[in-house]
């Protein structure tokens, strides 16, 4: 069964406790914590987690701008394989999220104690929302801040912030931003600086963290801006 279909039935089954545990039982319509036969940071349920994390935290962002549209999920499933047959129900799940009384804070927080502390794949789980909070054409005043204070929660300084905005919000990040550098760096630390981030966001090893197969598409092409940063800095040297 794909993460999908785990959700939107109920995630019979998994213990997951929390805020994210209280939205899988509401979905399952016993509004309760849902149970799951292993323990709560098994690899499958840290994938649950991700997955219902980001649809969370993105349905508080629609919520906190003020505008709520179909757009969000378009966007979604730019970088997120969603089955056409499952979209109603993926979409009645977001609108569940957003109604939840949890603020998002709670599922922050909640997300940091599951991957740790600036965990890589918690910079994956920012991208979406980057990628998300644009789907409308533009990044409103309200969707910064609320990302800023996820970036926050998660460990994220205002300097690695501002690094994740200028690559995941404006879309004009400099190869040598992307890669967490000076611009005149020299050919060892481009190396060495590329080796580091290949292989923290390799999609194989964000899977064995926690990231669900359906959102290979977005490590991949989070990688692959990693890659074209590398040999665009190179061919400067």
């Amino acid at each position: 069964m794909n993460i999908w279909g785990i959700i939107i039935g109920g995630a019979t089954g998994f213990a997951i406790g929390g805020p994210i545990g209280a939205l899988l039982g509401a979905a399952a319509g016993h509004y309760a914590e849902a149970k799951f036969k292993g323990p709560s940071n098994s690899i499958e349920s840290k994938k649950i987690a991700f997955t219902v994390a980001i649809i969370a935290l993105s349905a508080k962002m629609a919520k906190a701008d003020g505008v709520i549209t179909l757009s969000e999920i378009t966007a979604f499933r730019q970088k997120v394989h969603i089955p056409t047959e499952d979209l109603k129900r993926v979409g009645q799940f977001w609108d569940l999220a957003r109604q939840t009384p949890d603020g998002f804070q709670s599922y922050a927080k909640q997300s940091v104690a599951l991957f740790g502390s600036r965990a890589p794949i918690l910079e994956q789980l920012l991208e979406l929302l980057f990628f998300i909070a644009k789907a409308d054409g533009e990044i409103s005043t309200p969707e910064w801040n609320y990302l800023s204070l996820v970036s926050s929660i998660f460990g994220f300084d205002e300097g690695e912030f501002q690094r994740m905005a200028d690559i995941y919000g404006s879309g004009e990040g400099a190869a040598h931003t992307i890669l967490g550098i000076a611009a005149d760096a020299s050919e060892s630390e481009i190396k060495a600086a590329w080796r580091r981030l290949v292989r923290e966001n390799h999609p194989d090893k964000l899977i064995s963290q926690g990231l669900p197969d359906e959102f290979v598409q977005a490590a991949t092409d989070r990688l692959r801006l990693i890659n074209a940063a590398y040999h665009s800095m190179l061919k400067r040297i």
